[in-house]
């Protein structure tokens, strides 16, 4: 079921299907909540599921201005103070997922447990195949375009005017660093796929950061895992949001959290 919620000024689309505990889900850049149509039904009959659709995406109208993660941060902020949802489990994908590691730097308060699918932080995460795409304007746009179109309430000739928008942010984000991900108190899942536009030792990079993380890789899939193995995310989603998990029996510290040496301590020593 979608419904628009008036989140300071601007009309949010958002579908709502489900009850429970408050689970938010945050799409990719480029696209639509409609991307997120395999894990909708699948969490709804556990939770509350929210999908919003950001400023400029879907049916949820541009505004003027540049966009970046951390301003789409701040309305998805004011979206759950607007809701009073509380704190939710929070679940993003590719640009999505940088969104809802913002938000929960900012408001670690609002965000039970994060699911951060097929992001990195920096740039130098990124696989070359995911850098060429980047400069690959045609391609792009022929896959966002059809998306667009039909739905936006900016009109389709709107499109290129948010399209430039997105590429500027695509390529100058994410900025985060890996130093920053030890602020995060709440159990995070950092999944990708082991053919995703992140690097898999990026992602374990990530995992061995945050201090109450775990790392998982989906074999055979990609940047869009959700739609490839819906069945195996949905089930590794549900696991993670669970209120009780396995314990587990024989940890040996796959995940090495120990600080890494900065070069130039490494050159003095």
């Amino acid at each position: 079921m979608g419904e628009y919620v008036m989140v300071e000024g601007l009309r949010t689309y958002c579908e709502v299907r489900g009850e429970g505990e408050p689970v938010v889900l945050l799409h990719g850049g480029g696209v639509t909540a409609d991307s997120w149509y395999a894990q909708i039904p699948a969490l709804a009959e556990h939770f509350r599921v929210h999908a919003p659709e950001r400023r400029g995406h879907g049916r949820t109208p541009d505004v003027e201005g540049p966009v970046t993660t951390d301003l789409m941060a701040g309305d998805t902020i004011a979206l759950l103070e607007t809701l009073a949802t509380g704190p939710v489990h929070l679940v993003g994908w590719s640009a999505g997922a940088t969104v809802a590691l913002r938000l929960a730097l900012r408001r670690p308060d609002l965000v039970r447990k994060l699911v951060l699918i097929s992001a990195g932080v920096s740039r130098d995460g990124a696989t070359e195949a995911d850098a060429a795409i980047l400069g690959d304007t045609a391609r792009l746009e022929a896959m966002f375009r059809p998306q667009y179109e039909p739905l936006s309430p900016d009109g389709p000739g709107h499109f290129p005017v948010v399209f430039a928008k997105w590429l500027t942010m695509w390529r100058e984000e994410p900025d985060i660093g890996l130093a920053a991900l030890t602020a995060l108190e709440m159990p995070v899942l950092v999944l990708q796929g082991d053919d995703d536009g992140v690097r898999v030792s990026h992602g374990a990079a990530m995992a061995a950061a945050i201090p109450n993380a775990q790392f998982a890789v989906l074999p055979g899939t990609s940047h869009t895992a959700p739609l490839e193995k819906p069945h195996l995310v949905n089930r590794i989603l549900l696991d993670f949001l669970a209120d009780h998990q396995a314990p587990k029996l024989m940890p040996l510290g796959a995940l090495d959290r120990t600080p890494p040496v900065p070069p130039a301590a490494r050159a003095a020593g």
